[in-house]
């Protein structure tokens, strides 16, 4: 009688951070969606810190659309840098900070959304900072997903032919 190990068959387990070489042109979708939000968050965070707000002054202090104090300026600014690193590094690790930055964008929108019109703001959101966290969470995470998770993946995909390695090597890949 066969064991359940003998019928098993074995999978190819792919971890996002690797499979794509330094000079792939996903890299360039990768670099651009951390370089332009990053530059977005820097200039927003240096300008409302420019103009002095308090550090936790939750009162109507708008920069560039959007209510901000000074803590999160500061936070704006390091976000921003490190997605400029990310795109100044390129490659799987911009593709990743956009995704893991990304998702806290969300759940900071979230969080925000349900802090709004409470004490515990000290953020200073209003509704148009929640959509903001909400759009620029989307947007980066599409951007750190773009060319690796999909049902059609080009067969040239670094992504696609590590999850096809068996195929490859056989040399005729499925359509």
């Amino acid at each position: 009688m066969a064991t359940g190990h003998a019928l098993r068959t074995p999978r190819h387990h792919v971890a996002l951070n690797e499979h794509l070489p330094v000079d792939h042109r996903l890299s360039r979708v990768y670099r651009f969606g951390a370089g332009l939000t990053g530059l977005f968050l820097l200039a927003f965070g240096i300008l409302g810190l420019i103009d002095r707000i308090g550090f936790f002054n939750t009162g109507g202090d708008m920069v560039m659309g959007l209510n901000t104090n000074g803590a999160l300026s500061i936070i704006s600014i390091v976000i921003g840098g490190l997605l400029l690193a990310g795109a100044a590094i390129g490659g799987n690790i911009a593709s990743m900070l956009n995704m893991v930055v990304g998702v806290a964008f969300l759940a900071s929108g979230f969080v925000n959304l349900a802090l709004l019109d409470t004490g515990s703001n000290f953020l200073a959101f209003h509704i148009q900072n929640v959509l903001f966290s909400f759009v620029v969470g989307v947007l980066l995470m599409t951007f750190g997903m773009y060319g690796r998770v999909s049902g059609s993946l080009p067969h040239d995909n670094p992504y696609w032919r590590a999850r096809h390695t068996d195929q490859e090597r056989a040399g005729h890949p499925e359509h």
